[in-house]
């Protein structure tokens, strides 16, 4: 037998995975093999792979559980690493650890995005003397995670288990697409819980991807299967750039399809009726560009890449549809993270308002509604992309000034004809203002002196009277604000910023 053929039988092993029982067991969950994944997700699979004869001398540790390297997706560079479920669960050894540093610092060098394919059981406890503890340990792996955030593009595609201190991996990614039914991350398993507090608790209870979408926020998009996930990724990353000195790509323009109802029909007169934003979103956007993140999570609050003529553009935007479009500290929270992610890579903002406010009450003080708050503030101030605040139909109280307001600094503060700003509401306010009176006016003169009262209140917050008094930047008839913006757009485009001078800010966590 030749070298050379002892190499390439070598290879072919290596590049098998694991043993046979543990792809059956894989395949009867609908999971693919980690390079089909990679074949799914790069334009033309690896262009180069590192240390792929790690830990060769075991062969039952091929590559030592995880393919690194680098490849293109949709044409551009990008950094993964790629747990293998099929040797040991995924599981990390020090050699695992190592190739996964490795390749962070290979992304750090070339500022390429960082993908990380995530399915693992966790730390190998037989070697935690070589890679938990030490200056290269798996610590390293999350300390290079937050040296990169916001320096390149961090996705995290979750198909299988992220146990222990692994769930950090998500934790520190922009983004963390789930596959339901197979995804979980969790710091102690059902069963450690049971062992350790006595909590009786299943896995999608304690860390399933369900719950991580809808109620903890920790994962952002739930996926159906693999293939879907994986082109969430292919389709999420073609909005960035590659990293923070750049600009997103400009695709082509998309002009929406006509739709049965103008903008105008679309939003009711009546500030209190409901209306489904994603129908306003869709007239304004290019066709078919919305890429939403946490729609199960906090779903009074809307956030999402966009195009308006072929630039991308986050969207923030209260959905009257849910909990009447309140913010509460998830959605604040939500806001907040979503914000950062578009400011950090150059990323326009739209915030379309129709918001009551933020939520009262004993339950959200408690939960800390002011720090939420404070923090969905904090980075929508320190934002220096360009930034267009729409007031689509009323902006009351403290939600004016969480969703971009005159005083913070957006580039345009526009209002539909329809528009209202105010404290409060005028149902609000006439009570707050009148109530010792109405309760002392005979019943039946109490529903015209409201009435005359509300109409007051509406004269006083009457949208040309703020533009008369440079309020709003401008009020936009419905049907041309799609092209409005993107006029907007394009002039900011070159803007330049700096927000103030400092090491950084001392946030509201």
């Amino acid at each position: 037998m030749t070298i050379n053929q002892t190499l390439e039988e070598k290879a072919k092993k290596i590049a098998s995975g694991g043993a046979e029982k543990y792809h059956a067991k894989n395949a009867e969950k609908g999971k693919l093999f980690v390079r089909e994944r990679l074949e799914l997700l790069f334009d033309e699979d690896l262009d180069i792979e590192d240390a792929f004869f790690a830990n060769c001398q075991d062969e039952k540790l091929p590559a030592d559980g995880v393919v690194t390297g680098i490849g293109k997706i949709n044409g551009e560079q990008v950094c993964v690493m790629a747990n293998d479920s099929t040797v040991k669960a995924g599981s990390w050894g020090a050699r695992t650890v190592e190739k996964i540093i490795r390749i962070q610092e290979t992304a750090m060098k070339l500022n390429l995005p960082m993908l990380y394919l995530v399915d693992s059981a966790g730390a190998r406890i037989t070697d935690q003397v070589e890679m938990f503890p030490n200056r290269r340990g798996a610590g390293r792996i999350f300390h290079n995670q937050i040296k990169l955030s916001g320096r390149v593009p961090q996705v995290c595609l979750l198909f299988g288990p992220s146990a222990a201190g692994g769930a950090y991996i998500p934790a520190f990614c922009d983004i963390v697409v789930m596959v339901d039914g197979n995804a979980s991350m969790y710091l102690g398993s059902p069963r450690m819980a049971e062992k350790v507090i006595g909590e009786k608790v299943t896995l999608e209870e304690m860390g399933g991807a369900n719950m991580h979408c809808s109620v903890s926020g920790c994962g952002d998009v739930l996926a159906k299967d693999e293939k879907e996930a994986i082109e969430f990724a292919r389709n999420y990353l073609s909005y960035f750039p590659q990293n923070y000195s750049g600009l997103p790509k400009r695709k082509e323009t998309l002009v929406p399809s006509d739709f049965d109802k103008s903008i105008e029909e679309l939003i009711p007169k009546n500030q209190n009726a409901p209306f489904d934003m994603y129908q306003l979103i869709d007239r304004l956007i290019d066709e078919g560009s919305f890429c939403e993140i946490k729609k199960k999570f906090a779903p009074e609050l809307i956030t999402g890449l966009s195009r308006i003529d072929g630039r991308s553009v986050g969207i923030i935007a209260n959905q009257p549809r849910a909990k009447g479009g309140v913010l509460f500290p998830d959605s604040a929270d939500k806001s907040a993270k979503f914000i950062q992610l578009c400011d950090a890579f150059n990323i326009p903002l739209l915030f379309l308002m129709d918001i009551p406010g933020f939520m009262i009450g004993t339950k959200v003080e408690r939960a800390g509604i002011i720090r939420h708050g404070a923090k969905m503030l904090s980075a929508m101030s320190e934002a220096t992309v360009p930034k267009i605040s729409v007031v689509v139909r009323k902006a009351y109280g403290a939600g004016l000034y969480a969703m971009a307001g005159p005083a913070f600094e957006p580039d345009a503060c526009l209002a539909l004809p329809t528009a209202q700003i105010a404290v409060m509401g005028p149902e609000a306010a006439v009570n707050a203002v009148y109530a010792n009176k109405i309760a002392e006016l005979p019943e039946e003169e109490r529903p015209a002196f409201i009435k005359a009262k509300h109409e007051e209140y509406k004269e006083n917050i009457d949208i040309y009277r703020l533009a008369s008094e440079m309020v709003v930047d401008d009020i936009v008839q419905p049907d041309r604000l799609r092209d409005e913006l993107a006029k907007r757009y394009e002039a900011y485009e070159n803007k330049g910023v700096q927000f103030t001078e400092r090491k950084h800010g001392v946030y509201p966590v």
